[in-house]
This record gives structure tokens, C-alpha cells and sequence, in this order.
């Protein structure tokens, strides 16, 4: 008898020591899903912001004018050809050099149309890890990051694209007979400058510029947090 009554006392014993352990381990895994949620939505919220200043803000790019008539973002002149254009004005060919600026914010807008996709991959890479550095980060940290992952594709995809929109918008007309003039002008020191390298620098800067203006925005002021996401995610932030 006694050996069946210690035999059940230490049954009881075990069942209930197992009952206790199996609820601290279901208490764990549930603290660690809600961890791995959190985590997981500061990612996404991440992700739409970045996704809501390339839809938004590079689209705009893209548009009629879009690099032009931002001054945020608008291709002036390298150093090399600021002369130029002085030059060119004070003998009244200001129209010309109008003219050649335009359209090197022409070609710009038409290159600008082939980086959603690259920014699409580059946002769907960003992972746990970078979201939580990313979000207690500067201001324009998601900018810094997408621009790390992109730099490079951009300005493979941009350059030849650049080159061939300065035909298609009639950038290359405009250039020859802007450098040919300005190089028959006596005394002056000839130019040949090489317009796709630097306006693939610049179409990138400003895109960059626009993305960081619409992730600024998104930190700073509540009201541009325009989804239940984005107001539960940068929320943390506010309180770092």
C-alpha cells in the first residue's frame, strides 16, 4: 500500500510539474510571437514608407517637367559649362542656353521611369534586422539604405538611357550647336564635356532627394502618416 501511495504522490507530483513547465513555455512562445509580430510590422512599415515615396515622390519625377520645375531637384549646368552659359548669355544667345538646360532635365525625367522596379527589389530585400536600425535611425535612414542597395543598378540602368533619351528628346541637336557656338566664340577655351555621366549623377541625386523629402515628412509629422501601419510603427520612433 505504501508503496502504490508514494508511487501516486510522485505521478501527481510529476503531472503537475509538467503542467506548470508546459505553461511557461507556452507563455515564452507567446511572447515571442508577439515579439516576432512587432518586428515583422516595423519591417512592413518601413517598407510602405519607402514604397509611398517612390510611388509618390519619383513618380512625380517623371512627369512633364518634373526635374525642371522642381527646384529641389532641377539639372543646372556642371562647373565646367556655368562659363559657358555666361558666355552664351552676354551675347545674347540666353535662349540656347535655356534651351540646353531644359533639355538636360528632359532626359533625366525619361530615365527616371525605369528605377520603380529596382526600388521595388531593393524594398523587398530589407529585412528584420535593418528595419529596427533603420527606425530609430537619422531622419533620412531608409533613404541612406535604399540608396546603398541602388546606387549602383541605378546608374547602370540610367546611363544608357540618358544616352539615348538626349536623341530622343533632341538634347543632342541642342548640345552640338550650343558647344559648337560657344567654341567658334573668339578667346575662349574649348569645352567638350561628357552630359551622360553628369546627368546620370544628377537624375540620381534627385531622386534620391525626393524619396528622403516623403521619409522626412513621414518622421516629422504625424499627419502625413496616412495608414494605421505607418501611425503604430513610427510611433516607436516618436519615443526613442
Amino acid at each position: 500500500m505504501k508503496k502504490t501511495a508514494i508511487t501516486c504522490l510522485l505521478v501527481s507530483f510529476l503531472l503537475s510539474a509538467c503542467g506548470g513547465l508546459q505553461e511557461v513555455i507556452n507563455q515564452a512562445s507567446q511572447q515571442t510571437t508577439q515579439t516576432q509580430i512587432g518586428q515583422t510590422q516595423i519591417a512592413n512599415g518601413l517598407k510602405e514608407a519607402l514604397q509611398l515615396g517612390v510611388s509618390k515622390q519619383v513618380s512625380e519625377l517623371t512627369t512633364n517637367n518634373g526635374f525642371y520645375a522642381n527646384e529641389l531637384v532641377r539639372i543646372t549646368l556642371p562647373e565646367e559649362l556655368q562659363q559657358v552659359e555666361k558666355t552664351l548669355r552676354s551675347v545674347g544667345l540666353g535662349s540656347l542656353a535655356d534651351q540646353g538646360i531644359k533639355a538636360l532635365n528632359e532626359t533625366a525625367s525619361q530615365a527616371v521611369k525605369e528605377a520603380t522596379p529596382i526600388f521595388v527589389q531593393a524594398i523587398s530585400n530589407l529585412t528584420i534586422t535593418d528595419a529596427k536600425q533603420i527606425l530609430m535611425g537619422a531622419n533620412n535612414a531608409a533613404t541612406q539604405y535604399l540608396e546603398k542597395q541602388t546606387a549602383n543598378q541605378l546608374y547602370d540602368k540610367f546611363s544608357p538611357i540618358i544616352q539615348e533619351s538626349f536623341t530622343k528628346v533632341g538634347a543632342d541637336k541642342v548640345w552640338a550647336e550650343l558647344i559648337t557656338t560657344y567654341n567658334q566664340i573668339p578667346l575662349v577655351k574649348k569645352v567638350n564635356p561628357d552630359l551622360t555621366n553628369y546627368v546620370t549623377q544628377q537624375a540620381m541625386n534627385g531622386v534620391y532627394t525626393m524619396i528622403e523629402q516623403e521619409e522626412v515628412d513621414i518622421r516629422t509629422n504625424v499627419a502625413n502618416r496616412s495608414t494605421i501601419l505607418l501611425k503604430s510603427v513610427f510611433a516607436l520612433q516618436d519615443n526613442k
